[in-house]
């Protein structure tokens, strides 16, 4: 097992729940209506091994909107880094960054910069949803590339995946009922279920949260203990927010856990 994907591979997989103009001046691909998110929003998690932490991250949306393509966009980051012994044997700087169109809530543009122990990668994307193709830039300073591949209808990325899920109406939902999710990474076209599991009360470093449960699945792997070894807590309330991420993993459990929060749109639902 690669060690460097071992303390955010939850964070990932999770949100895996998305230059030729992407779109052209009021052109959109679909019209996806959401109040739960905006801009300046930002929140902090510590990721957690049994009793040690291990890691840090913060999701955050820009206090201002950007323009890609001629389209409004929330910019928007996902970033962790490792803390204490775990920064010292693996090192870790990461962000994913996406330039979200705020119609469609499909990505324009993604980045990434990843800084894992000796390893490093950046990396642009450009997306054109109307030819369902994208740009690929390597920015590697010996090697730097450019491809285009094909991709999914309304594919996402990352951290687009992660302000999609937040758009649904779990209100309206039964309990097993699917959200597919198409999906781009490192070249690969996927598609992504996740699972309705209803509501619970979970515990957070910020207090008891009210929330809708969802658990994606997962193909066989020798990283996690079966297809439903990821639970994602989003907050039971109009922002629905994730508060806490919990993997069973082969070499123990690990927790993505809400510490601070700010910039919200609405009052968070506390159980407390």
């Amino acid at each position: 097992m690669n060690r460097r994907w071992l303390l955010f591979t939850p964070l990932v997989l999770l949100l895996l729940v998305a230059m030729q103009p992407a779109l052209g001046p009021g052109d959109a691909v679909r019209f996806i209506p959401q109040s739960s998110f905006g801009r300046g929003e930002v929140i902090r998690y510590t990721v957690h091994y049994g009793l040690i932490n291990g890691g840090e991250a913060t999701v955050e949306t820009a206090g201002s909107l950007e323009r890609v393509n001629d389209r409004p966009c929330y910019k928007a980051t996902v970033s962790g880094r490792t803390t204490g012994s775990f920064d010292f044997f693996l090192r870790i700087r990461d962000q994913w960054r996406a330039y979200i169109d705020t119609t469609s809530i499909l990505p324009m543009r993604s980045q990434r910069d990843i800084a894992e122990k000796n390893y490093r990668k950046k990396e642009t994307i450009n997306y054109d949803h109307i030819r369902d193709v994208a740009e690929v830039q390597d920015h590697d300073k010996d090697n730097p590339k450019r491809t285009t591949v094909k991709v999914a209808n309304n594919t996402l990325e990352l951290v687009s995946g992660f302000y999609y899920l937040r758009t649904f109406n779990f209100d309206r939902m039964r309990v097993g009922d699917v959200i597919k999710v198409p999906g781009y990474l490192d070249g690969d076209n996927f598609m992504l279920e996740v699972v309705y599991k209803g509501r619970e009360i979970v515990e957070t470093k910020a207090g008891d949260v009210h929330t809708f449960k969802l658990v994606p699945k997962l193909p066989n792997n020798k990283l996690f203990r079966g297809e439903n070894a990821i639970s994602v807590y989003l907050s039971d309330d109009r922002n629905k927010i994730p508060v806490l991420f919990q993997a069973e993993m082969f070499v123990g459990t690990v927790k993505v856990d809400m510490v601070k929060y700010q910039g919200l749109k609405y009052r968070l639902n506390m159980a407390n």
